[in-house]
């Protein structure tokens, strides 16, 4: 990569990480990368839904039909007097460019943008399609971002053949671990009622939150013997439990215990959700509902080259063998895995992502560019 390619990825990651795009805001990310990739001759769309805004850009047509998916928004920063450095002003110290999004994932957008000016410019003839869809929507709900603009794609056949997806990734170096799949995410929220009551009088049995203690145990040493050569097993969380009316002498007449699963394609959501409800049943905590939501379906392992392209690209450019796995939280791949589609994730370490000055590597960002070029030559025009 030349100097100007690497002032380039920098110099835009800095203009993102600027903007102040906390979920679902975009804050004028977006418009700048649209004005970026029109020059090179990308097909433009803003696929707006609610208050979040998504943009697809394509160029070609076809087949083969790789996608880039990323996303412009950011978690909030917290307590922005704990930054050594303002969230979002971008700033360069000890090798790291440091803000709110440099790992997660401006950083991989920015690159994004740079290896696709540097993939047309190369090959404007090319094979098939290249795309890119960003959306606003994804640390937040994510209810209007990708999951919206997929069955958009469907409906008008542009959903791709493989997927790229720039999160960040690798644990110590980059390039050391790729996502082929993910684990599911189920969110559930568990009412028991009870009787509200003066500690002095109230009858126990009354006491929603006496008559779920065996249950709160169950849930809590709960193991699932789901796991394969991919996927770990099956997890479940008590992420909360609420009760009382904050008065010292007064008995709950609820008690809300919220709980959240990762799940492998081992164990469905239906099948789980049977099996929370039998397991809730016979504890007999008293009269009860349970929300269950699930949030993302499991996905992968990822078949087809872009696995084996993405392998040999980080022996080829970072002489490391990355290791393929399904660890970590959701990502917006959750939306187009499910549909069979590959998705592999490539992306900076995530070391300190969602935290308190979080950063990525200078050296590691002027590399991203090339990898990605790489990708997509390999995909679309076979180039070794």
């Amino acid at each position: 990569m030349n100097d100007h390619q690497s002032s380039s990825v920098a110099s835009l990651t800095e203009q993102l990480i600027a903007r102040r795009s906390v979920t679902p805001e975009d804050a004028g990310c977006q418009p700048l990368i649209a004005a970026r990739l029109e020059a090179v001759g990308m097909q433009l769309e803003s696929m707006a839904v609610e208050d979040v805004v998504n943009l697809l850009a394509r160029h070609g047509r076809g087949r083969p039909h790789l996608m880039l998916l990323g996303h412009t928004d950011v978690v909030p920063p917290g307590q922005e007097a704990e930054w050594t450095s303002p969230p979002f002003e971008p700033t360069r110290r000890d090798g790291h460019l440091f803000g709110r999004g440099a790992a997660d994932m401006k950083s991989s957008v920015a690159a994004f943008v740079v290896a696709l000016e540097m993939f047309l410019n190369r090959h404007p003839d090319h094979p098939g399609t290249i795309s890119l869809l960003l959306t606003s929507d994804e640390e937040g709900v994510a209810r209007h971002g990708v999951r919206a603009v997929v069955p958009m794609l469907n409906d008008r056949d542009l959903l791709p053949d493989a997927c790229l997806v720039g999160e960040p990734s690798s644990l110590e170096r980059l390039g050391d671990n790729v996502r082929i799949g993910r684990r599911g995410s189920i969110q559930a929220r568990l009412v028991i009622r009870g009787r509200q009551g003066h500690t002095a009088y109230a009858d126990p049995a009354d006491n929603p939150v006496h008559r779920a203690g065996p249950l709160l145990a169950a849930l809590g040493q709960m193991n699932f013997d789901d796991g394969d050569d991919y996927f770990p097993a099956t997890r479940l969380q008590i992420s909360n439990v609420n009760a009382g009316t904050g008065a010292d002498n007064v008995t709950p007449g609820e008690l809300e215990v919220w709980f959240n699963l990762r799940n492998n394609p081992n164990s469905t959501s239906e099948v789980l959700e049977q099996t929370l409800r039998a397991l809730i049943d016979k504890h007999d905590p008293g009269p009860w509902t349970l929300n269950w939501r699930v949030s993302g379906e499991p996905f992968g392992p990822a078949t087809g080259r872009l696995p084996e392209v993405v392998s040999e690209v980080c022996r080829a450019q970072l002489a490391i063998r990355p290791r393929l796995d399904t660890g970590g939280g959701t990502s917006d791949g959750r939306f187009l895995g499910p549909l069979g589609i590959p998705v592999v994730e490539l992306g900076p370490v995530n070391r300190t992502i969602h935290q308190v000055d979080e950063c990525i590597d200078l050296t590691d960002l002027e590399r991203l560019p090339s990898l990605y070029t790489a990708i997509i030559e390999r995909m679309l025009c076979g180039d070794g």
